[in-house]
C-alpha cells in the first residue's frame, strides 16, 4: 500500500518532543557534538520527500515506511560516521536516540533490506549500473613522466570534438538513473541555499576539480570467452566486469593508481556549496570531465547564470576560452605550458608564460589597463620615467623614440587562451582564481569529513545515493543555526 504520510515538520518536531521528554528527560546527558546534529535535524524539514516519492510505491501490500523517514534516517547514519547500512540499522535497535531522530519508535525501526528497497526506489532504472557489466576492455592510462602532473587523456575525441557536440545535446533529468536524487537534492537543499542568499545564482562563480574516488584495490573482471581453453591468454575479448562504471586510473596527488571513479564536482565559489556533481570512469581527464558536468548543468539548473568559470590547468585548451567568449562567460583557467603560445609577436615582441610581452631589449612590459570596446590590452615600457615633470625612457637601447616609450596592444581575439580579460599578471586574475580551491575544500568534506569512499559499493546506484546524501549534509551544516538550541530549551522549561 502506498506509504502514510506523517503530516507536516511540525507533527515530526512534536514526536521527537515526545520521545525525548521519555527517553532523555535530562538534556545535559547529551554531548554538545551530539546537540549540534540533533539541532540541524530538528530543524530539517524533509517533507517534500513524502509527497515526491508517494508515485514510486505501490497501492497494494502491506504498509511501507515513510520515506522522509527513510531518508533522515540516511542522512543520520552519514553525519553520525557509520558508513555499514548493517552496522547503522542495528545501532537502531539499540540507541533511541538514532530511532527517535529518523521518526521510527524505538523497538520498530526498518531492516536492512527495507533500507536498500528504499534507494532502489530513489534510483531511476532497472540496472545498477550505468553501463552494462560486460564490455571491451579498455585502453590503459599511461603513468605521467613528471611527478604530481596528471596523466595523459585516453579519449579518443579531442576537447574540440567534444564541446559542439556536448553544448548542441538537449539533457533531461527525468532521462537520467539519478534523475530522483538530483530532484530531491534540488528541491529540499540546493534551493534553499539559494533562498538563504548563499548561492548567487543570477552571477555564479563556478569552480571545477575532479578527485578519484577509490571503490575497491583492484579490478575485478573474469573472462567470458573459451579462448584461454585454446591455448590464447592475450585475447582481447569482452570481458564481464563486476563494476562496470568503474576502470583503473592515476592519482597525480598520491602518485599511485587507483580502481574507482573520478567525481567531478561543480562548485560556487562563494560559498564552497556543491553545485552538481558526476561520477566518471577514474581514467577519464578532467578536462572531458569538467564538459560532460558543465552541460548538464546548463540544462538541469537552468535558473542558474554562470558568469565566472575558475578551473586548473588540466582545463586548458583554446575550445574552452572561445566558447566562453561565445557565452559571455570570464575563464580564470591556470596555463599548463602545453598549449604553448606565439614565439614572436607583433614582429619583435616575445610573450612571457603569463601573456605579458617581453620588449627587445628584455624587460616585462608594465600593463596600462585593458580597453573593452577595441577588445585588447595595453601594456607601455617599463623603463620609462616620470621625475620633475619630465618624461623619459631610462632604456640603453630605447625601441621607440615616443617618450612614453613603446606601447604594445595585445588583441584577445589574436590568441584568447593567451591574452584575457582581465590579464593574468593583474592582481584581480589573481585573487579571483584563488578561489578556484573552492572545489579542493568541497572534495575534502565529501571524501573526508564524511567518508564518502568508506561506503565501500559495488554499484553505480549506491554510490550516487551515498553522494547525493552527502551533498545535502554539506548545504545544512551551511545553513545558520540559532545559538541556543531550541528543543534543549523546551525540554529544559517542561
Amino acid at each position: 500500500m502506498l506509504p502514510v504520510n506523517c503530516g507536516s515538520h511540525s507533527d515530526y518536531q512534536n514526536f521527537v518532543l515526545k520521545n525525548f521528554r521519555k527517553y532523555y528527560p535530562d538534556p545535559d546527558s547529551i554531548s554538545r557534538s551530539t546537540w549540534d546534529i540533533i539541532d540541524r535535524f530538528w530543524n530539517l524539514d524533509l517533507s517534500f520527500t513524502d509527497e515526491f516519492m508517494k508515485d514510486k510505491y505501490s497501492v497494494f501490500g502491506p504498509r511501507p515506511r515513510t520515506p522522509s523517514c527513510m531518508q533522515r534516517s540516511y542522512l543520520l547514519s552519514i553525519d553520525f560516521k557509520i558508513a555499514s547500512i548493517t552496522d547503522w540499522v542495528a545501532n537502531l535497535k539499540v540507541n533511541p536516540l538514532y530511532a527517535i531522530l529518523s521518526g521510527f519508535e524505538f523497538g520498530d525501526t526498518p531492516g536492512v533490506g527495507t533500507f536498500y528497497d528504499f534507494f532502489s526506489r530513489l534510483w531511476d532504472s532497472d540496472e545498477d549500473n550505468l553501463s552494462p557489466h560486460v564490455h571491451p576492455l579498455k585502453s590503459k592510462v599511461k603513468k605521467p613522466k613528471t611527478k604530481g602532473t596528471k596523466a595523459e587523456s585516453v579519449e579518443k575525441a579531442t576537447v574540440e570534438q567534444l564541446l559542439p557536440e556536448l553544448e548542441n545535446t538537449a539533457f533531461h533529468i527525468d532521462d537520467q538513473p539519478y534523475g530522483s536524487l538530483f530532484k530531491l537534492y534540488k528541491s529540499e537543499f540546493l534551493e534553499k541555499s539559494v533562498s538563504k542568499g548563499l548561492i548567487n545564482t543570477s552571477s555564479l562563480a563556478l569552480a571545477g576539480d575532479g578527485t578519484p574516488v577509490v571503490t575497491s584495490h583492484r579490478e575485478r573482471k573474469h573472462r567470458i570467452c573459451d579462448c584461454a581453453s585454446k591455448g590464447i591468454t592475450d585475447c582481447r575479448c569482452n570481458r564481464y566486469f563486476s563494476q562496470p562504471d568503474c576502470d583503473i586510473g592515476w592519482d597525480s596527488s598520491r602518485d599511485c593508481w587507483y580502481h574507482g571513479y573520478d567525481l567531478y564536482m561543480n562548485v560556487d565559489a562563494g560559498s564552497d556549496l556543491p553545485v552538481f556533481p558526476l561520477f566518471h570512469p577514474a581514467s577519464k581527464h578532467d578536462s572531458h570531465g569538467f564538459l560532460h558536468n558543465f552541460f548538464r548543468l546548463k540544462s538541469f539548473l537552468p535558473d542558474f547564470h554562470v558568469t565566472k568559470l575558475l578551473l586548473d590547468s588540466a582545463h586548458d585548451a583554446m575550445p574552452y576560452y572561445q566558447y566562453c567568449r561565445r557565452a559571455g562567460i570570464t575563464p580564470f583557467i591556470d596555463l599548463n605550458g602545453k598549449g604553448g603560445r606565439p614565439p614572436v609577436y607583433k614582429n619583435d615582441f616575445t610573450i612571457d608564460n603569463d601573456g605579458v610581452p617581453i620588449c627587445p631589449a628584455g624587460y616585462r612590459m608594465r600593463r596600462d589597463g585593458v580597453e573593452r570596446a577595441k577588445g585588447r590590452s595595453k601594456f607601455k615600457c617599463p623603463k620609462v620615467s616620470r621625475k620633475d615633470g619630465c618624461i623619459t625612457c631610462t632604456c640603453e637601447n630605447p625601441c621607440s623614440n615616443a617618450k612614453y616609450g613603446r606601447t604594445v596592444h595585445l588583441v584577445m581575439n589574436d590568441n584568447p587562451r593567451l591574452f584575457n580579460d582581465p590579464p593574468r599578471s593583474s592582481k584581480e586574475w589573481k585573487l579571483e582564481y584563488n578561489a578556484r580551491t573552492s572545489a579542493e575544500r568541497s572534495n575534502k568534506r565529501e571524501k573526508l569529513d564524511f567518508k564518502l569512499e568508506d561506503g565501500r559499493h559495488r554499484s553505480s546506484k549506491m554510490w550516487y545515493c551515498r553522494l547525493y546524501h552527502i551533498l545535502m549534509l554539506q548545504h545544512l551544516d551551511a545553513w545558520n543555526m540559532p545559538n541556543e538550541s531550541t528543543l534543549k530549551m523546551i525540554l529544559q522549561t517542561t
